[in-house]
């Protein structure tokens, strides 16, 4: 009863002080994190963090901000057409900062930048082109089963599709597809078996752990290590060695366009899901609050020409919110994209 200023504001106080301690939380760890971790992943040639779309945002903030001022301004003059255009702008600059963030998620999703899926080693980026090679495979041949052009009790089974995909350059048409048609499958199987010889050969000195210069067939692989002096092990499996097999694959064949689009070139990033870890959960909550507060702006401007006084309380505190989401991003935007 003695502090001067509504309810409702100082209810919103109080919540911003959870608030603060919300994303201290994030940022405390961040830190800690960060510097407890040699080596953690700043190039951005590994992380695809784009300073300037992070520079812009910051300044459609502050822009956003001081518009959520002038509108209050307004509405404490009871100029509720002034506010509402102001609102409007801010709202405006709140989709765009959202629409530029998700450019920046774009770009890590394209590159797989996301938690659990970044190799950090280089066992793991060898066994990660072995996997996207495995799952352009199955895509292929998930594409004669389902048209029709191959029948087969266990269509997930790429192992048993392979063969059927190699014998359909001499299998018969199917009755409900045209000459064209299964001529277009038919001219295409050659070069998506190929890709599946050349995927079960990598996942196979991958399982072995032997060099690609020697064979990794089961019975030639252990002919090959029992003629070996005693003591001695086969050439292991380089990481040099599946960037090389994974460039030819996508300089040659017809596949080519395709395997680069959806094959990434093996490159372990050290400490980089601990990264991409810290990198969504900050800015995705913060995102989340960009919503909230556009949520309420939304409920001020669905007022129309029917805005009156009764709504300047909630104006300030909406603004207030908008200001401290202004703020963390303050803080994230140098920790995440300059240091």
């Amino acid at each position: 009863m003695g502090i001067p200023i509504p309810n409702s504001k100082l209810g919103l106080w109080l919540f911003l002080g959870t608030e603060i301690m919300f994303f201290t939380a994030f940022i405390g760890s961040y830190i800690v994190l960060r510097l407890g971790s040699n080596g953690w992943p700043t190039r951005y040639e590994d992380t695809h963090i784009n300073v300037l779309l992070g520079g812009i945002n910051t300044f459609v903030l502050i822009v956003s901000s001081y518009c959520v001022v002038v509108a209050h301004e307004a509405m404490a003059q009871k100029s509720f057409g002034r506010a509402r255009n102001y609102l409007w702008v801010t709202t405006i600059l709140a989709f765009l900062f959202l629409g530029i963030k998700g450019i920046e998620y774009k770009g890590k999703i394209d590159h797989d930048i996301l938690p659990g899926r970044i190799p950090e080693t280089s066992s793991q980026a060898m066994v990660k082109v072995a996997d996207q090679l495995e799952e352009l495979v199955r895509e292929r041949f998930h594409v004669y089963t389902h048209a029709g052009v191959i029948t087969a009790e266990r269509p997930a089974d790429i192992l048993s599709i392979a063969p059927l995909v190699q014998a359909l350059s001499s299998a018969q048409r199917p009755s409900a597809m045209t000459d064209s048609e299964f001529k277009g499958y038919q001219d295409a199987s050659a070069a998506d078996y190929e890709l599946f010889q050349k995927w079960m050969n990598l996942k196979q000195h991958i399982v072995a752990d032997v060099s690609l210069s020697m064979p990794a067939l089961p019975a030639d692989y252990l002919a090959k290590r029992e003629a070996l002096p005693e003591g001695e092990r086969l050439p292991a499996l380089k990481l040099e060695e599946v960037r090389q097999y994974l460039t030819d694959l996508k300089t040659s064949g017809p596949l080519a366009g395709l395997i680069t689009a959806r094959v990434f070139d093996p490159h372990p990033m050290v400490y980089g899901n601990i990264f991409a870890s810290c990198y969504f959960i900050m800015t995705g909550f913060h995102a989340i609050h960009v919503i909230v507060g556009m949520i309420l702006f939304g409920m001020v401007l669905k007022q129309g020409s029917s805005l009156n006084e009764r709504w300047t309380d909630w104006v300030e505190n909406s603004g207030l919110y908008w200001h401290f989401v202004d703020l963390v991003w303050i803080f994230l935007f140098p920790m995440l994209y300059i240091i």
